[in-house]
């Protein structure tokens, strides 16, 4: 099947999603999050997992590794697909899919990063901090000891009340 037969162009509007990654690296029994610089858009001063967007030349992997060494200089070891997110934040025509990764680092040591300040917090210990809304749910899951044969197929939307609401279809 060529590029053209792909179903692109013509035809009624579809819905489309902006790629993007999520890395959880683990070091012992710390997780490495990094507390998004004031400056930002989304995210400010919350902690959260490294990760972005999915250039047009690379596939998921790829992206995963290049956003973890761009935001840590952390060269992760075993990555492995924990979650695929689709996320709807209410407009019809576009959305976000996330790929949620988890991965170990033998390396503690992290570089300056504009995105934000970079902690490692030990597991037990992640219920102090400000974390983005859905990881208090989400890192119990991705970061579990129990095993499973897929990813988790997750879906985000939005309530009435601008709440999130996470389904699971595990």
């Amino acid at each position: 099947m060529g590029k053209d037969e792909q179903g692109l162009k013509g035809g009624a509007p579809r819905y489309h999603t902006i790629p993007r990654v999520l890395v959880f690296l683990r070091n012992g029994s710390d997780v490495l999050l990094i507390k998004g610089a004031p400056h930002k858009r989304i995210w400010a001063n919350q902690y959260n997992g490294v990760g972005g967007h999915i250039e047009r030349d690379e596939n998921v992997i790829s992206a995963a590794r290049r956003e973890v060494l761009e935001e840590t200089g952390l060269e992760p070891s075993a990555l492995e697909l924990q979650a695929v997110v689709n996320i709807d934040a209410g407009d019809p025509s576009l959305g976000i899919l996330m790929f949620v990764f988890t991965g170990w680092s033998s390396q503690r040591r992290t570089r300056h990063s504009d995105e934000g300040e970079l902690y490692w917090v030990p597991t037990d210990e992640l219920n102090r901090h400000d974390l983005v809304e859905d990881l208090e749910w989400l890192l119990p899951q991705v970061m579990g000891t129990k095993q499973r044969s897929a990813p988790l197929y997750l879906y985000y939307c939005y309530d009435d009340e601008d709440k999130l609401v996470i389904h699971d279809s595990n």
